[in-house]
């Protein structure tokens, strides 16, 4: 079975960080994505897709991107329910997200200040992820 979705939008709002009970960090937040074609007047219209994120990901989203944020994410859907407070079972689908990337600054005017925004969140990826350079020699190559 394959679940996997990639997407690239804005987010429609600031990052939402909460924590659980146990001290896990969630990240609630929505992702427009324009679609590939116009509708009947001409006009564009967007999906706007809600998305979950989890652990120290999830605080460097929060961190690092804001409402506006072009972004590019990977994960896979997910659908739960619950019952709400009027006895009503409500049914949420979501994407889970397993990688989320800055793509860009809000403000471009500021080039410095985007790189020293992507170079930082870039690090916090690393170390989500413990990623400890490889070295490779030359005679380690098939070509």
């Amino acid at each position: 079975m394959i679940n996997n979705v990639t997407l690239i939008g804005r987010l429609t709002k600031d990052v939402d960080l909460r924590y659980s009970a146990n001290g896990k960090a969630i990240a609630n937040f929505t992702v427009a994505c324009n679609r590939p074609f116009k509708n009947q007047n001409g006009e564009n219209e967007a999906d706007f897709i809600n998305c979950v994120q989890f652990g120290k990901g999830a605080e460097s989203t929060a961190n690092y991107m804001r409402k506006g944020s072009l972004i590019g994410l990977t994960g896979r859907i997910q659908t739960r329910n619950y019952e709400n407070k009027q006895g009503q079972r409500v049914y949420v689908t979501e994407v889970v997200a397993n990688s989320v990337q800055f793509l860009e600054s809000k403000n471009q005017g500021k080039k410095t200040n985007q790189q020293e925004q992507i170079n930082a969140y870039n690090n916090e990826l690393n170390k989500v992820a413990d990623i400890e350079p490889i070295d490779i020699g030359d005679s380690d190559l098939p070509f």
